[in-house]
C-alpha cells in the first residue's frame, strides 16, 4: 500500500487484537505498530481502541506516544471494570485520549464485547487486527469478520 492509497482511506481506524501478548518482546510490538499503525496515524487520523489489556493497551500507549492522531477508548461497561493493565494504560495516556466511551453493559460477557467491537467498526473506515491464533471464534476475529461483512477494508497482522 502506498502513501497515496492510505490518503484515499478516511483515517478512522478501529484497532483490535489479542489479550495474550507475552509470546513477543515489547520492542517487537512497537515495530509492528510503527509499521502497521504508523502509516495511518496522520494528524487528521482517529483511532478507536477497546479498553482491554494486551494489544489494546499496548497500541494505546504506542499511538499516544508516537503519533498526533486522535484516540477514542471504548469499553463495554465502565472503565473501572477493565483489567488493571488497561486502567493503567488509560491513566498514563489520559491527556492524549480525545474521548472515553463507556457503553454501560450490565454483564461483561461475550455479547457486550461483541457490541463494543461493532460500535468501533461502525465508526471506522477500516480495521487493523493483531490476532494471535487463526481461531475464528476469538473477539479479534469476530471484529475482523464484522469489518469484512460491512464491506470495509481490514489489515490482518498475525502476532
Amino acid at each position: 500500500m502506498t502513501t497515496h492509497d492510505t490518503e484515499l482511506i478516511m483515517r478512522a481506524v478501529a484497532v483490535t487484537g489479542t489479550r495474550s501478548t507475552g509470546h513477543r518482546r515489547l520492542d517487537e510490538y512497537a515495530g509492528l505498530f510503527r509499521d502497521y499503525l504508523g502509516p495511518f496515524a496522520a494528524p487528521d487520523a482517529h483511532f478507536y481502541i477497546g479498553g482491554a489489556k494486551g494489544i489494546d493497551s499496548m497500541s494505546l500507549i504506542w499511538l499516544a506516544g508516537n503519533t498526533p492522531a486522535a484516540i477514542t477508548i471504548v469499553v463495554p461497561g465502565r472503565i473501572d471494570q477493565q483489567p488493571a493493565e488497561a486502567r493503567q494504560a488509560i491513566a498514563r495516556t489520559r491527556e492524549r485520549i480525545k474521548e472515553i466511551v463507556e457503553l454501560g453493559a450490565s454483564e461483561l460477557k461475550a455479547p457486550a464485547y461483541h457490541a463494543r467491537n461493532r460500535w468501533m467498526v461502525d465508526r471506522a473506515s477500516m480495521t487493523i487486527g493483531f490476532p494471535h491464533h487463526a481461531e475464528e471464534s476469538s473477539g479479534t476475529w469476530q471484529t475482523l469478520n464484522y469489518t469484512r461483512d460491512q464491506g470495509k477494508p481490514r489489515l490482518i497482522v498475525p502476532v
